[in-house]
């Protein structure tokens, strides 16, 4: 049984409020009641995807002082931290912006918040990049290995919040998801989000690329059976300073669900235009073979269980893509460093 926390209304802060799961979080705030706070640098957010009923300011985290200001501003009891630069691949070449905008940014949010006193608990949205290519499945017992910048990052900021934590005396819960889809993700961004990029080269009528052999695992999970445990983390005494996998236990190799977007997309693997298949190109370094989760402890603690397949989920995502249209790939930065192993998908910008 889940108990709750705290008292109904909460002054809550959501960092990333207006990205994907971020919003999907706020949403879910501001039905419940609570006074809801948002910020978001809206590099990879959208306006379109504000709740209008929160408070929202856009602000780069990595801008010390006027995320210090804010959060003393408002002196969040709780706070969602969903802001981040999370691209695993390009991490390993662009290592000095992933660090600022992941562990700098954290910390430029958690330090003003600890000191306005009022910080009740912080949850932290980590990835299942921190367990790096031990072998599947993940569970929350192993010890962080990651094997790219930014699971670095992110085992940086989990160990860093419990140190604080323990030393300040506010609690903590740390989720793990892994490769969220769904209704409102950026399919615009060419670095992340294999779903999101798969359907977008579909949108504008173009063929997509895979790495490697394609026969890499992953667990995928929707939007609806992440977002509404994120929440849950910030309120319920279960999960006072916790760590939690979230998301389903069943992997798919990425060319299952390339197979899965074709059919749904084109309604038949057949009507595949010949300039619209699939091409296979050379793997990215450090990137994990095999990579999916236990979810046995949030299935005990917290009751998860998924509400959409993966294919139902998927026709879902792609109606919505549709009905946006084709998004040009928004390339944020320019790569700080670059060498033979780059993918030509982002030297060049094949996308």
């Amino acid at each position: 049984m889940l108990l709750k926390l705290y008292r109904k209304k909460m002054k809550v802060l959501v960092t990333g409020g207006a990205g994907f799961i971020g919003s999907h979080v706020v949403d879910m705030l501001v039905n419940k009641g609570h006074e809801v706070f948002s910020i978001d640098d809206m590099s990879g957010g959208f306006w379109r995807n504000i709740n209008p009923s929160c408070k929202f300011e856009k602000i780069n985290l990595v801008d010390k002082e006027k995320t210090s200001e804010f959060v003393k501003k408002i002196q969040p009891e709780i706070i969602f931290h969903l802001a981040a630069d999370a691209t695993e691949g390009r991490s390993q070449f662009t290592p000095i912006n992933c660090t600022e905008r992941n562990y700098n940014a954290f910390l430029h949010t958690l330090v003003p918040a600890i000191k306005t006193k009022r910080l009740k608990r912080f949850v932290a949205i980590s990835s299942m990049s921190i367990y790096g290519a031990q072998k599947p499945p993940f569970s929350e017992e192993m010890r962080p290995c990651p094997e790219d910048i930014y699971g670095v990052s992110k085992t940086a900021m989990e160990e860093t919040l419990k140190i604080l934590a323990d030393v300040y005396g506010f609690e903590y819960c740390i989720m793990r998801p892994h490769n969220v889809y769904g209704i409102r993700q950026n399919i615009a961004d060419p670095y992340r989000n294999v779903i999101g990029i798969f359907i977008n080269q579909l949108l504008g009528g173009r063929k997509y690329y895979i790495y490697g052999d394609g026969k890499q695992k992953r667990a995928f999970s929707h939007i609806n059976d992440v977002a509404p445990y994120i929440v849950m983390a910030g309120f319920s005494k279960n999960c006072k300073n916790e760590v939690f996998n979230v998301g389903p236990s069943e992997e798919y190799s990425i060319n299952h669900v390339s197979g899965l977007i074709l059919k749904s997309f084109f309604g038949s693997l057949d009507k595949v235009p010949e300039n619209q298949k699939p091409e296979h190109i050379p793997d990215r370094p450090k990137e994990v073979k095999n990579a999916y989760c236990t979810n046995s402890k949030i299935v005990k603690i917290m009751g998860y269980k998924t509400s959409i397949g993966l294919e139902d989920g998927i026709g879902e995502m792609i109606d919505w893509a549709k009905n946006l249209g084709y998004q040009k790939p928004r390339y944020l930065h320019e790569l700080e460093i670059e060498n033979q192993l780059t993918p030509k998908t982002w030297k060049e910008k094949l996308l």
